[in-house]
């Protein structure tokens, strides 16, 4: 496919970008992303740390929406890290079924129990190189906890934000290792855990996998991906998605009535990857990142 001539401009036009050019960029486009989506936080409904290093664990491979549908009647019936240790694995696979994997995250779960008992007095540990030794915990769910439940700034990198952080040209890199410590060195401490959040709703609602909606994008001056989807103010429009998708249109400098009611009401782009590590033991074919 012939690559859009909007979009090899914008290529050419940060093509002698110094590495402090880059991060003083970067910054700026995480200033306007915070403006963007005031509304930007952690999808996974939790009410104390465990809740939120399993709800995590259980992201993998499905939809924040679908954890949620089961994290209820879950955090009802196992409330302590003694209680997953403790489970019947028949039952927490009933449960869990409706996730995907239920068989891996079950073996998951009641592996955290164990280990929290043994190694941290049931409780979840505050520390990165802790957390990343627990079934089920690598350092996406790391960092999802500690920035979420204890406070502890962390950039969690998901699907979204690999491809925005690639199409930003503030990494040219796939490992998302790798990626978290490029942009670590870009966007200061403070922000890392809501930036994270912002760049995966502008993923979700805006900088989509196929089509970006480039046209009605906050970001447009400043990426050098401008152009990979369409430029156009009414092509574009009708690409944001979610409840905020006149908002969206708004701030970008576009007239909200392009926006089609169904934008407003269509189901945001959900994850294709997880993210949560891989489970302590995994389903045989189960794919890569399970």
């Amino acid at each position: 496919m012939t690559r859009p001539r909007a979009a090899t401009l914008a290529t050419k036009r940060f093509a002698g970008e110094t590495a402090l050019g880059r991060k003083r960029r970067a910054r700026r486009m995480a200033r306007v992303l915070a403006d963007t989506h005031p509304d930007a936080h952690c999808e996974l409904d939790f009410t104390n740390p465990l809740e939120l290093a399993v709800a995590t664990i259980l992201s993998a491979q499905t939809t924040d929406v679908r954890v949620n549908q089961v994290t209820p009647e879950l955090f009802r019936k196992y409330r302590s890290a003694a209680d997953y240790a403790a489970a019947d694995r028949a039952e927490m696979e009933t449960l869990l079924r409706p996730t995907g994997f239920f068989r891996a995250k079950t073996n998951s779960l009641i592996g955290l129990g164990q280990a929290l008992l043994e190694r941290h007095d049931g409780q979840i540990p505050r520390k990165l190189e802790q957390l990343v030794k627990l079934p089920g915990i690598g350092r996406k769910t790391a960092n999802v906890v500690l920035g979420n439940a204890f406070g502890v700034p962390g950039i969690t990198v998901d699907t979204h934000f690999r491809r925005l952080t690639n199409r930003f040209g503030w990494v040219d890199e796939q490992d998302e290792v790798k990626i978290e410590f490029l942009v670590a060195d870009l966007i200061e401490k403070r922000d890392w855990t809501m930036l994270s959040h912002r760049v995966i709703f502008h993923g979700r609602r805006v900088c989509h996998a196929r089509t970006p909606a480039c046209g009605a994008c906050t970001l447009a001056a400043m990426c050098p991906s401008y152009g990979t989807g369409p430029t156009e103010a009414a092509p574009a429009a009708k690409l944001l998605k979610g409840p905020r998708a006149r908002d969206l249109a708004v701030a970008a400098g576009v007239d909200p009535d392009l926006v089609p009611a169904s934008a407003v009401l269509a189901p945001e782009e959900s994850e294709s990857e997880p993210v949560a590590a891989a489970p302590a033991t995994p389903l045989s074919g189960a794919p890569e990142g399970m």
